[in-house]
C-alpha cells in the first residue's frame, strides 16, 4: 500500500514514537466494555493499541483516503466526517451508551473549535484524553491571576477537572510539528453549576477583550449597559477573576433577565 503523506489542510502530524504512544495508551486505561471514540486516528498508531484492550473503537476520521485504510479493520467503526458535524449525543444513543470515552490527537489548527463543539455535548462524555499543542493545554488547565488564564481556561474549568498528564516533544510526529504537545485529560464534573452557557461565554469573552485593563473598561461597561444592579469587583483584571465568580455573575444575570 502506498505511503501516505500527511496533509496541510487537514494539520496532519503522525504520531510514531511508541515509548510515547504505550505512555498515552496507558493514561487512557482502556477496558474492554469501554464506548470509546478516536478523533483523526490518522495512521492508526495509537489506534491499534486501543482496539487491542477494547476488542472495537470507533473512529472520526475526515481524510477520505485515510478513512478508506481504516474500513480494512474489521474491528473499527469510521466515520468519515469533519469532527465539527459530529453529533456525539446522537452517536452515543446510536451506540446504546450512556457516556463516551473520546480520545485523539487533535488537528491543531482547529482544536479550540473541536474542544467547543465538545463541551455542547458534556452530557454524554465520560472522559476525554487529547494530544493538543502544549500552549493551549496551558491555558485550558491555567489557575486564575496566571498569564495564561483566559476565556479558555474559564469555560472549559466550568465543566470540567483537567490535568496535563504527558509532555510530548515535537520528534515524537512525522512531520515534526514546530511546537511541543502536551496530552490533557479532561473529566466532566458530576454536579456542574448550572448556567446558561451562552450568557457566560459573552460575559466571559467581553472581560478578556481586553485583557490589560482593568474590567470595568470592558465587562463594567457592559453590565451597566444591561442595568445589572448586583456587586461585582470590576477594579481588577479579568485574569484575577476566579471561574466560579464568572458563573456566580452569569447566574445572576440569567435571574434578573428572567424577572424583568
Amino acid at each position: 500500500m502506498a505511503q501516505h503523506q500527511a496533509r496541510k489542510r487537514f494539520g496532519q502530524h503522525f504520531l510514531t514514537d511508541g515509548v510515547v504512544i504505550d505512555q498515552i495508551v496507558q493514561a487512557i486505561a482502556p477496558s474492554p466494555g469501554d464506548c470509546m471514540v478516536e478523533i483523526g486516528p490518522g495512521l492508526a498508531a495509537m489506534t491499534q493499541p486501543l482496539v487491542e484492550r477494547l476488542g472495537h473503537l470507533q473512529v472520526i476520521e475526515l481524510d477520505r483516503d485515510l478513512a478508506k485504510r481504516l474500513r480494512e479493520h474489521p474491528q473499527l467503526k469510521v466515520i468519515e466526517s469533519d469532527v465539527l458535524k459530529v453529533d456525539f449525543t446522537a452517536l452515543a444513543l446510536s451506540l446504546q451508551a450512556q457516556r463516551l470515552r473520546v480520545v485523539g490527537n487533535l488537528p491543531y489548527n482547529i482544536s479550540t473549535p473541536i474542544l467547543f463543539h465538545l463541551l455542547s455535548h458534556v452530557s454524554v462524555i465520560h472522559d476525554q484524553h487529547f494530544m493538543l499543542q502544549k500552549e493551549v493545554v496551558e491555558r485550558m488547565v491555567a489557575a486564575p491571576s496566571t498569564a495564561h488564564y483566559g476565556r479558555l481556561s474559564v469555560m472549559l474549568q466550568w465543566r470540567y477537572d483537567m490535568e496535563m498528564v504527558l509532555l510530548v516533544g515535537p520528534q515524537a510526529f512525522d512531520p515534526p510539528p514546530r511546537v511541543d504537545s502536551a496530552v490533557v485529560r479532561m473529566l466532566p464534573h458530576a454536579i456542574p453549576a448550572v448556567v446558561d452557557e451562552a450568557v457566560l461565554s459573552e460575559l466571559v469573552q467581553v472581560a478578556f477583550s481586553q485583557r490589560r485593563k482593568l474590567i470595568r473598561h470592558t465587562l463594567g461597561r457592559w453590565l451597566t449597559e444591561r442595568g445589572f444592579s448586583g456587586e461585582f469587583d470590576v477594579q481588577r483584571r479579568a485574569e484575577e477573576v476566579p471561574v466560579q465568580q464568572y458563573v456566580v455573575l452569569a447566574q445572576t444575570l440569567s435571574k434578573e433577565r428572567i424577572s424583568e
